[in-house]
């Protein structure tokens, strides 16, 4: 017998409004569970699913209470009766447990369990049997289809309650015959004189009463008795039985409710079949839909991520240019300025020029008079020469000075005429030096122009730079905020796609808690035969 540990005092409540459900094969192996049973026992369903139901057996419970489990659905009879299970953690939890074969074409395939909250009461009584039973000894109680009952003379009229009511109606019958043929005794030991009157009537009144026993066996006993086997097929869930009666009295109305109830199941439970495997289908539609937009929605986070990146990369780019453009703009701004005042410096370059070649052309001018007053001097001492020639001797010296004079005269026009060739030179550069100047100056004028239009531009260049900066930054909060939208839009996608994978495993248990039903062909409900009684159950409570 197997004995769970550890345990603890802790007990689990067991909601009104909930039940654990779990199916077994004709092992006892555990092959469907209900979410509500894994919730309270604390163990997950691929823990539980093929293990043995006793995996929640708890050491109080005695091993008489499964033993009266095994003797009552061995013999085809639903067994209900209280049971402590253990959790996982070694807590505890009372349920009022319903154990029913699962018949298919008149055969066992397996077992089902559905455990609803105990009452208190039920629950303080079952504690005190189980724990006397325990204990052994002379407790006087017995269990049997999971009812306590009472054993010893005492208890003799409450064991009476659990008699078949065919053989309460035979030892009615019979006790009454027994009285019968006691009092016929009487009479006839007592000399009375008609005793063949007082035979006759005790025949009679033995006859009457086999004949009221046969009659209520026929119209109560086995209407009620194949009401019983149907009630027992929907229990366990086979709806292909069918209940015919011709009665009208209580029993053959009770017979008609029962068919009645079996067509409204079949009737239901066809529609939440048929419900819930559309709504199976639609579920794995929306699953498939879910996944696919949940990969799409992770492709476009991951691609709009990338985007970012290459957005703010971008952003910075643009940004750089735009303080580049800027840059730019003040260094052509100031190359302007430079080509302003270059232009005015060759202006003023200009200008000195032509005061230059002015002195210069006047310093011509003036060497040409010195020339003349050169050649004036030269003839005045050839003049002054021939005078003193003239004078003879008187006149010597005042020949010698006027040959000096002529000397002078000689070498300042020879002085003269060297100064105005290398004025005539001077005036030759300067004058290409003017036109040079002149080209220079229309040459820095088209510079300045042409700098100012650079700067023009650059200044254009720079405010589009620092524009497009900030467009590109709001491209940027554009696709920060989508891809914070697209994160929460994968987000919700996923919890849709788990809510829909819930959703698809609660309709996957319901089509397997509806499978318990079967519909098949409909029968007639006929008492089990000898040949027809379940397997024994091997391990589900062991």
């Amino acid at each position: 017998m197997r004995n769970n540990q550890p345990v603890s005092n802790r007990e689990v409540e067991v909601l009104d409004d909930q039940a654990i459900v779990s199916k077994t094969d004709l092992n006892g192996n555990i092959v469907y569970v209900n979410p509500y049973f894994t919730q309270v026992s604390g163990f997950s369903e691929a823990e539980l699913l093929g293990s043995p139901q006793n995996i929640v057996r708890h050491p109080d419970m005695p091993a008489e209470a499964f033993a009266d489990l095994w003797s009552s659905i061995q013999g085809g009879t639903p067994w209900t009766g209280i049971v402590k299970n253990r959790c996982k953690n070694g807590d505890h939890y009372w349920v009022r447990a319903n154990i029913t074969p699962i018949r298919e074409s008149g055969k066992t395939t397996g077992y089902m369990s559905v455990r609803v909250k105990a009452e208190r009461h039920q629950i303080e009584k079952a504690e005190q049997a189980y724990r006397a039973i325990r204990a052994g000894g002379k407790h006087g109680l017995r269990i049997k289809n999971g009812q306590l009952i009472r054993t010893g003379a005492g208890s003799l009229l409450s064991r009476l309650g659990h008699v078949s009511l065919a053989m309460r109606i035979w030892l009615a019958t019979s006790v009454v015959n027994v009285l019968q043929v006691i009092v016929c005794a009487a009479a006839l030991m007592g000399g009375g004189g008609n005793s063949y009157g007082i035979f006759a009537a005790t025949f009679v009144g033995l006859l009457i009463n086999v004949f009221l026993w046969y009659t209520l066996r026929v119209s109560v006993l086995q209407p009620l008795g194949r009401a019983l086997q149907g009630a027992r097929s929907i229990a366990a869930g086979d709806l292909s039985c069918s209940f015919e009666t011709e009665s009208t009295d209580e029993v053959g109305q009770l017979v008609r409710a029962l068919q009645q109830m079996n067509s409204n199941l079949i009737a239901t439970i066809r529609d939440v079949r048929n419900n819930v495997e559309t709504m199976a289908v639609a579920t794995r539609q929306i699953a498939a839909g879910n996944a696919d937009l949940s990969g799409r929605t992770e492709a476009q986070a991951a691609s709009l991520e990338e985007t970012a990146s290459s957005v703010e990369q971008f952003s910075s780019t643009v940004k750089q240019n735009a303080d580049n453009s800027a840059q730019a703009n003040e260094l052509a701004q100031n190359a302007s300025n430079v080509a302003v005042q270059g232009g005015e410096i060759v202006a003023d370059v200009i200008a000195t020029m032509d005061e230059i070649n002015s002195s210069s052309r006047k310093i011509v001018d003036i060497i040409g008079l010195i020339e003349g007053i050169a050649f004036q001097t030269n003839i005045l001492a050839l003049n002054a020469a021939v005078e003193a020639a003239r004078a003879g001797e008187q006149g010597r010296g005042f020949a010698v000075v006027a040959g000096e004079v002529r000397n002078l005269a000689q070498r300042s026009a020879t002085a003269a005429k060297d100064i105005k060739n290398l004025i005539d030179v001077s005036v030759g550069k300067v004058s290409a030096g003017m036109v040079q100047v002149d080209r220079a100056g229309a040459t820095m004028k088209e510079v300045v122009a042409s700098v100012q239009q650079v700067t023009a531009i650059m200044h254009e260049i720079s405010v589009a730079s620092h524009e497009q900066s900030i467009g590109v930054d709001q491209v940027n909060s554009a696709i920060a905020h989508m891809d914070k939208v697209t994160q929460q839009n994968a987000a919700l996608v996923e919890e849709a796609a788990a809510a829909t994978a819930s959703l698809a495993m609660e309709a996957g248990g319901l089509i397997q808690a509806v499978s318990l039903f079967k519909f098949g062909t409909t029968r007639k409900v006929r008492p089990l035969r000898a040949t027809q009684q379940p397997q024994p159950l091997k391990r589900l409570a062991a």
